[in-house]
């Protein structure tokens, strides 16, 4: 199960709305081994694309030596689809290298009457891919996480 605070939530329909028609790409990166998403991080889709993302392999490379230097791991890898349902692509399963990482895909494309633009419901889905194997997992959006930490605070770096 993917856990995430309203925050960050928040923020990763934000970027999809924003970047739509385009996929929007990012990370949220948490302790290592701590399965927690707290630290926020769009990332630029470099093929600025409606129907592909791909990180910009220099932004990458410096992310996960920053990441590295903080002693964190990326908990969520997300992306849009501006198009089709939230669910990850031959493409995207091909992509997946994250073993540990929850793929979140959020769906801005219009379906009945809802746009997933502006206030319209948006599918926000989350799956673990691992060896080309997709596996759907429950998302639970909490306010904040347990036993008194404050919210997390969304970091635009």
């Amino acid at each position: 199960m993917l856990r995430i605070d309203r925050a960050t939530y928040d923020a990763i329909v934000a970027h999809a709305r924003e970047d739509h028609p385009d996929e929007a790409c990012g990370v949220v990166a948490g302790p290592e081994g701590s399965d927690r998403p707290e630290r926020f991080i769009p990332m630029l889709n470099a093929a600025r694309s409606p129907t592909f993302y791909e990180f910009d392999s220099a932004d990458l490379l410096r992310l996960y030596r920053e990441m590295d230097d903080r002693d964190e791991e990326p908990v969520v890898i997300y992306h849009s689809h501006t198009a089709t349902e939230a669910y990850p692509s031959r493409t995207d399963v091909s992509y997946a290298s994250e073993p540990n990482a929850h793929y979140v895909l959020v769906s801005t494309r219009a379906h009945g009457a809802g746009t997933g633009l502006a206030g319209d419901e948006v599918e926000f889905r989350s799956f673990r891919i691992v060896d080309g194997e997709v596996r759907e997992e429950d998302v639970e959006v909490v306010e904040s996480y347990l036993f008194g930490h404050s919210p997390t605070t969304v970091v635009y770096d």
